[in-house]
C-alpha cells in the first residue's frame, strides 16, 4: 500500500472558478462572433494593453525583431529547430498513404492529407514561450499544412523578439501579435482581417484553454489542455534529493496550478528531497510561483515497489514523466498512460520543452488515458477510398450489400446495391424488393 507523506490541497472553489472561466470564454467568443475585428481590438487593449490598426505584423517589423537577437540566440533557435524538424520528419515518414486490392477487383486504399490551414497558439503573456513556436510551426509545415497562421501576445508592450524571430524562421505564413481568447477566437471564427483556420494548436492559459474547448467542432484542436504537470519517479539507485526536487521546482515554476509529484521506493529519498524542494526555494528566481504550485498541488508518494510505481503512475496519467530508476526502461515497457517519458537522469523535462525535438504539446488532467500529444499526425485527415474494377466484383459486393440493407430495413440503401447488379451481373433484382416502377 503506498504511503503519502505530502498531499495536494483540495480547493472546493475550484469549481466555481472553472464555471467563471467557462461563462466568460463564452461571451467573449459570441462578440467575436458577432463585431469581429471591432471586438477583437477592444479585448486586446482590455487585456494586454495592446492598440495598433492591424495586428498581423509586417515584414518590416518581423525582421526589426530577428534583428534584436544576437548571433548566438540564432542559432541556438536554428539547433532547437533543426531537432524538432528532424523528428517531425521521422514521423511523418512513419505515416504511408496505402492502397491494396482486398478482393478480387476491389481496390481499397486511404491518403493522408493535411488540412489546408492551422492556427498555432504561442503563449507570451508570463513568459516569451518561443519554444511553442517550433513545436508547433514546424510540425504543421512538415505535415504539408499551406497557411499557417500563429498569434502571441504582445510581452513588455510589445512584440516578443525571440517569439517573432522562432514563428518566423520557422516557417509561419502570417504572425500576429495578439494574445487570450481574442486571438483563438479571430483564428477560429475569423474577422475581416483575419481568414479563419481547420485547427487550433498550442498551449495556453485556463481562458485560452477553455476557449479552444468551446470552439471544438467548429474546428479542429490538439488537445484539452489544462496547467502543466509532472511526475518525477525515483529510487535510491537513480537518483537523489538535490536531482528529484530541481526537476519537480523545475516544471513549478510553469503556474501556481501546476502539479509537481515525487512517486518513489524510497522514504529516505522521499525525505530528502522534500529538505531539498525547500532549500532550494529559497535560491531559485522563480520560487514565488513555484512554491504556491509545490505547497498546493505538489505530493509525494512512497510506493513498495517498481510495479506499483507503475499502477501509481498510470492512474496520475501525467503529461510529464522522468523517469530516474535502476532500470528505467522497466517503466517504458509497463506504463501506458503518459504525455511522455524523460528515461534516465541525463535527460530531462526541460530537455523536451525547449530543444531535444520532441513536441512539447502533450495532454493534462489524465487525457493521457486516451490521446498523445501533438505531433505530425494531429494535422494530418485520413480519407479513405475505394475502387471496383470488375462487374463480377461490383456485383458480388452488391448482393451482399443488398442482403444486409433489407436486415437493417434501408430499402435506398439496398437500391444502390441492386441497380448495380442488375446492371452489371444481369440479374433479376427487384426494385428495393418491390416490383421494379415503369420507365
Amino acid at each position: 500500500m503506498a504511503e503519502y507523506l505530502k498531499r495536494s490541497v483540495n480547493f472546493e472553489a475550484k469549481a466555481d472558478s472553472d464555471r467563471k472561466v467557462r461563462e466568460t470564454v463564452e461571451a467573449i467568443l459570441s462578440d467575436i462572433s458577432v463585431r469581429g475585428d471591432a471586438a477583437v481590438r477592444e479585448l486586446s487593449v482590455r487585456f494586454d494593453n495592446w492598440d495598433r490598426e492591424n495586428y498581423r505584423l509586417t515584414d518590416v517589423e518581423i525582421q526589426d525583431c530577428i534583428d534584436q537577437l544576437t548571433g548566438q540566440d540564432l542559432k541556438d533557435i536554428e539547433f532547437a529547430q533543426a531537432q524538432v524538424r528532424n523528428f517531425a520528419q521521422i514521423q511523418r515518414a512513419s505515416l504511408a498513404d496505402v492502397e491494396v486490392e482486398t478482393l478480387p477487383g476491389v481496390v481499397l486504399g486511404h491518403k493522408h492529407i493535411p488540412v489546408n490551414a492551422a492556427g498555432c497558439y504561442v503563449p507570451g503573456g508570463k513568459y516569451p514561450l518561443l519554444a511553442s513556436a517550433h513545436m508547433s510551426v514546424i510540425t504543421a509545415k512538415v505535415a504539408g499544412v499551406e497557411r499557417v497562421v500563429t498569434c502571441a501576445p504582445p510581452f513588455g508592450g510589445r512584440p516578443a523578439p525571440a517569439i517573432v524571430a522562432a514563428q518566423a524562421m520557422a516557417g509561419a505564413d502570417e504572425i500576429w501579435c495578439l494574445g487570450g481568447i481574442q486571438a483563438v477566437g479571430a483564428m477560429a471564427l475569423g474577422t475581416a482581417s483575419m481568414d479563419p483556420v481547420d485547427i487550433l494548436v498550442g498551449p495556453g492559459n485556463a481562458y485560452v484553454a477553455e476557449a479552444k474547448r468551446q470552439l471544438f467542432g467548429r474546428v479542429g484542436i490538439d488537445l484539452f489542455a489544462g496547467p502543466t504537470e509532472t511526475l518525477v519517479i525515483c529510487d535510491e539507485f537513480g537518483c537523489d534529493g538535490e536531482l528529484a526536487a530541481t526537476d519537480l521546482l523545475g516544471q513549478a515554476e510553469h503556474g501556481p496550478d501546476s502539479p509537481a509529484i515525487l512517486l518513489t521506493t524510497s522514504r529516505a529519498l522521499a525525505e530528502e528531497t522534500i529538505r531539498e524542494v525547500e532549500r532550494l526555494l529559497t535560491i531559485l528566481p522563480t520560487a514565488d510561483i513555484a512554491r504556491r504550485a509545490w505547497e498546493n498541488f505538489g505530493e509525494v508518494i512512497v510506493a513498495a515497489d517498481d510495479a506499483e510505481m507503475v499502477r501509481i503512475a498510470d492512474e496520475i496519467a501525467s503529461e510529464h514523466v522522468q523517469v530516474m530508476t535502476r532500470d528505467p526502461d522497466f517503466f517504458l515497457r509497463h506504463m501506458t498512460n503518459y504525455g511522455a517519458l524523460f528515461l534516465g537522469a541525463r535527460t530531462n523535462v526541460s530537455f523536451g520543452d525547449k530543444v531535444i525535438g520532441t513536441n512539447h504539446t502533450l495532454p493534462t488532467k489524465k487525457a493521457a488515458r486516451f490521446t498523445g500529444g501533438l505531433w505530425v499526425g494531429k494535422f494530418l485527415k485520413t480519407c479513405t477510398y475505394q475502387r471496383v474494377l470488375t462487374n463480377e466484383a461490383s456485383t458480388m459486393i452488391g448482393e451482399y450489400c443488398s442482403r444486409l440493407c433489407a436486415l437493417e430495413g434501408f430499402a435506398g440503401h439496398g437500391e444502390q446495391a441492386n441497380i448495380r447488379v442488375r446492371r452489371y451481373g444481369g440479374r433479376n433484382v427487384p426494385y428495393a424488393g418491390k416490383a421494379e416502377p415503369a420507365a
